[in-house]
């Protein structure tokens, strides 16, 4: 199982109060039993919990229409020795959000953070074409700037529970440019790794001894040659050099796990690192299900194979 809201007394998240990150906090029931620390970027969230003033941090990583939050998976990389204990995905609606005798029309500036404005694309083009576009450090705190200003030309895109919080009007609701919109957060903290549930993934960050010729289809043929199905893969900049990156590979199973184990181990071997970022439990997803149904797959591919071999004329 993984670690109790008890081993977790203060957990800091992407604040202000208000945002996705918060309400995909809220909705773990163990988590939302712990204090919560607001900070106002994902750099800080992180910070705070490496001086010690947290026990845990919870960040977005993903999301299914802009992609990896690159702020978080950099510092997982590179700067942190921490461990992804858990991961949870939320379903995200954006609205836009004004004072209160605001309307569409009357918006002559936007704030949110890049990555809500990104799946907003489609609609800002169409509605608001001419609106300028400013960056905040989340949803949530585009929404306390426009409700602080007082100002009718000013506009957030931010949740509904930001728009609940700070007192705003839902000038349009659901402006995602495509439906299906979901971010997943994970919580990271130092320390042991949760047990196996039958339902976990592992992420590992892939380091190349030298950029070469086949070098990813290396490291996924070691994936592909056991069964083990990816979830995710980002090649990051190292920032050592120019053309010089690095893999982050989610793959479905545990370190526990022997075969993914012997994975790694083989990785390991052959590359120049491989940074391990943790074993954890996946809600909705069973790991152990999709392998079952991968080894049935193989099973039936080779009995037909050995059937049609089966039919070879015997040699002179």
């Amino acid at each position: 199982m993984t670690a109790s809201a008890g081993s977790f007394g203060r957990i800091a998240y992407l604040g202000p109060p208000g945002t996705f990150t918060e309400e995909a906090l809220l909705s773990e029931p163990d988590l939302a039993e712990s204090e919560l620390v607001a900070a106002p970027t994902i750099a800080e969230t992180f910070a705070t919990l490496t001086s010690g003033r947290a026990d845990a941090a919870f960040v977005p990583i993903e999301n299914s229409i802009e992609g990896p939050v690159n702020a978080t998976i950099d510092q997982l990389a590179f700067a942190d020795d921490l461990l992804i204990q858990r991961e949870v995905v939320l379903d995200v609606h954006l609205d836009l959000v004004g004072c209160a005798g605001a309307d569409i029309g009357s918006v002559r500036r936007v704030l949110t953070f890049p990555h809500a404005s990104a799946q907003c694309r489609g609609f800002i083009a169409t509605h608001l074409p001419e609106a300028e576009l400013g960056a905040t450090n989340s949803t949530a705190d585009a929404a306390r700037t426009v409700a602080e200003s007082g100002r009718r030309d000013l506009a957030a895109i931010a949740g509904p529970l930001a728009a609940k919080l700070y007192g705003l009007d839902v000038l349009a609701h659901a402006i995602e440019d495509h439906g299906g919109n979901q971010t997943r957060f994970v919580l990271v903290a130092p320390g042991v790794v949760p047990a196996p549930t039958g339902h976990d993934r592992t992420t590992v960050v892939c380091f190349q001894h030298a950029d070469r010729p086949g070098s990813l289809y290396a490291i996924l043929g070691q994936f592909a040659a056991r069964s083990l199905n990816l979830s995710f893969i980002e090649s990051r900049p190292t920032k050592q050099a120019l053309g010089q990156y690095c893999f982050v590979v989610t793959v479905e199973g545990h370190i526990a796990d022997e075969v993914l184990g012997d994975c790694l181990t083989q990785l390991r071997t052959e590359l120049g690192e491989v940074r391990y970022l943790g074993s954890y439990p996946v809600p909705g997803a069973v790991a152990s299900q999709r392998r079952s149904e991968i080894d049935a797959e193989r099973r039936d591919a080779e009995s037909w194979l050995m059937g049609l071999r089966a039919r070879v004329a015997p040699g002179a």
